[in-house]
């Protein structure tokens, strides 16, 4: 990690926002590599990078994602992905990412990736995830040597662009006992709405796979309502343009007073969790509708209103971020002490993809966590 844990306590009581037990749900396998992994793998395939050097090239990453475009914002990741197409760099990719979870507090990761970008050197579909299963094994031990606890699990994705949207859920339902607990959709969300993969759906439900789908983020109200009624998601992959289907009646001193929409109303009373990543939100211009800043973000809106708020890193390369300092930022902007910190991470236990009793004994780690903070 290259995050200074001393640079990250809470205001008040001075908590180690690192050291509390966490929950990630929403973090890119391909955004999250090491800056100086991705300069030794690329050289060990003869790839150019903009930089030599390990900071120049986070600067380089950070500085390309500051675009306010999801589009451009996607083309960073040419070059993630351009090393992540042998096992040995899948491998590599992986085990480091768990270690680095580890590292920001993480107990429970779900890591999202899509397989059929990762083909161009002659893997095939299950060798990709064979490859990045072996890789988070290693990792889990790395992680459980230094006496940490952490568990973590791979959600297989399609890229909505293309046609490949059976295959890959057919490919995430064969190694459902073999490390993936879920299936995604990810990509250019604007035009590419999840009815294009209807067909993937109807699979997963009748295999009972659990789906999250990227919606809010680039796109509004109608890619939230596919994914609700097409992908039958069980949560929103940042979910933050759902604040559209709100409208705010009047507001005092005190309180604000606001009406939901159908599609609001839909996803919060049924819970269905809100995957928000803070940082990663600005920079792609999802919050654009609201301001520019991130006390402009409509998390503490939704979360005042009672959706299922979580707080997640979404890419920690393109973002020079992690999960600490994601709550650390939310903690600057809204005030936010131990006790929202804890309601974020029990949100993210009760979501994750997991049996009701292993989500139970998340939620127990966490507060048993949080009362030692």
């Amino acid at each position: 990690m290259n995050t200074n844990p001393t640079e990250y306590r809470l205001e008040g009581d001075g908590a180690d926002i690192q050291s509390l037990p966490k929950i990630s749900l929403h973090d890119h396998l391909d955004g999250g590599l090491r800056p100086q992994s991705l300069i030794e793998l690329a050289d060990e395939l003869g790839l150019e990078v903009p930089a030599a050097d390990a900071e120049a090239l986070r600067a380089w990453f950070t500085e390309q994602s500051n675009s306010g475009s999801l589009v451009e914002y996607l083309k960073t990741f040419d070059l993630t992905t351009a090393v992540m197409q042998t096992r040995a760099g899948l491998s590599r990719v992986a085990r480091e990412f768990v270690q680095d979870l580890g590292a920001d507090g993480v107990i429970y990761g779900e890591i999202r990736w899509a397989p059929e970008q990762h083909l161009t050197r002659g893997l095939s579909l299950d060798e990709a995830v064979e490859a990045v299963q072996a890789g988070i094994e290693q990792g889990l031990d790395d992680v459980q040597a230094l006496g940490r606890r952490i568990r973590v699990g791979q959600l297989v994705t399609a890229m909505r662009h293309n046609d490949r949207g059976l295959e890959i859920a057919e490919l995430a339902v064969r190694h459902r006992e073999r490390g993936v607990v879920g299936f995604d959709i990810a990509g250019p969300e604007a035009g590419f709405l999840p009815a294009r993969h209807r067909t993937a759906f109807d699979y997963l439900a009748s295999q009972f796979m659990p789906v999250t789908i990227h919606a809010g983020e680039a796109d509004g109200l109608e890619s939230i309502r596919g994914a609700l009624l097409d992908g039958r998601a069980l949560r929103l992959g940042h979910g933050v343009r759902i604040a559209e289907d709100l409208v705010i009646e009047r507001q005092d001193d005190e309180n604000t007073y606001v009406s939901l929409g159908p599609i609001a109303q839909w996803v919060r009373d049924r819970e269905i969790a809100l995957e928000t990543s803070p940082s990663s939100n600005l920079q792609t211009g999802a919050i654009a509708a609201w301001g520019g800043e991130l006390v402009d973000h409509p998390f503490d809106l939704l979360y005042q209103l009672g959706f299922r708020v979580t707080v997640n890193a979404d890419n920690r390369l393109q973002s020079g971020t992690s999960l600490t300092r994601e709550l650390a930022l939310l903690s600057d902007a809204f005030g936010y002490d131990l006790d929202d910190f804890e309601t974020f991470q029990l949100n993210a236990a009760a979501s994750a993809f997991l049996p009701l009793d292993d989500r139970e004994e998340l939620a127990e780690l966490i507060q048993d966590g949080f009362d030692e903070a």
